[in-house]
């Protein structure tokens, strides 16, 4: 069965821009696999764990060596694992804050980039074992960070695409809204929408 899973990190609820961008991604990709299965995942309401030193350690136990309170704690990160695993394509809403992407996506990646599960070290090199998949990632930001010099400053397309990259997805393509004036956020929700529009017609022509 195809899987999409639709992950959020806005802190915002109803106003977000990319909580409405990876819903008209979902909606989209639900008429073109009517019997395809979405999981949905809301950060915001997700209790991520960061990486702290206990989590690190059982992260990097053998799993038949784990302890019952270690088990515990990765209990969270192996449910979102098992999502991750599940899905074929993922639509990611990762606003910019403060240039970079939100603390909550940043833990999540943490949980989910992990030795043995998502890359490997064979031969002293790293390897990325999650083949087959690819990624839409929406943003949306106050500024217009396409161009230089503001470019410089947008570290959200480049450190996703380098994760990603790394756990062996290179399919990712990025789909942008701006603004903080309603006109702007209105004409670059729009135009995002369409360019979402535009990667199922390709999919489909």
């Amino acid at each position: 069965m195809a899987t999409l899973l639709q992950i959020d990190s806005s802190g915002l609820s109803d106003s977000s821009t990319t909580r409405k961008l990876s819903a008209h991604y979902a909606d989209k990709w639900k008429e073109a696999n009517p019997n395809g299965k979405i999981i949905q995942r809301n950060l915001s309401e997700t209790n991520v764990p960061f990486a702290t030193e206990a989590l690190i350690f059982a992260m990097n136990t053998a799993p038949d060596k784990l302890t019952s309170s270690q088990k515990l704690l990765l209990s969270l990160p192996d449910e979102l694992m098992k999502e991750l695993l599940e899905a074929e394509t993922y639509v990611i809403g990762a606003p910019m804050y403060n240039f970079s992407i939100p603390a909550i996506l940043k833990a999540y990646i943490d949980a989910i980039v992990r030795p043995g599960l998502t890359f490997s070290y064979d031969g002293g090199k790293p390897k990325g074992l999650l083949k087959n998949k690819k990624v839409i990632v929406v943003t949306a930001s106050g500024g217009d960070y396409s161009q230089a010099p503001m470019k410089n400053m947008d570290f959200v397309e480049p450190y996703l695409r380098t994760i990603f990259g790394f756990i062996g997805i290179t399919d990712v393509t990025f789909v942008k809204a701006h603004g903080n004036d309603p006109q702007t956020k209105s004409a670059t929700e729009s135009a995002a929408k369409t360019a979402i529009d535009a990667l199922f017609q390709r999919v489909t022509a």
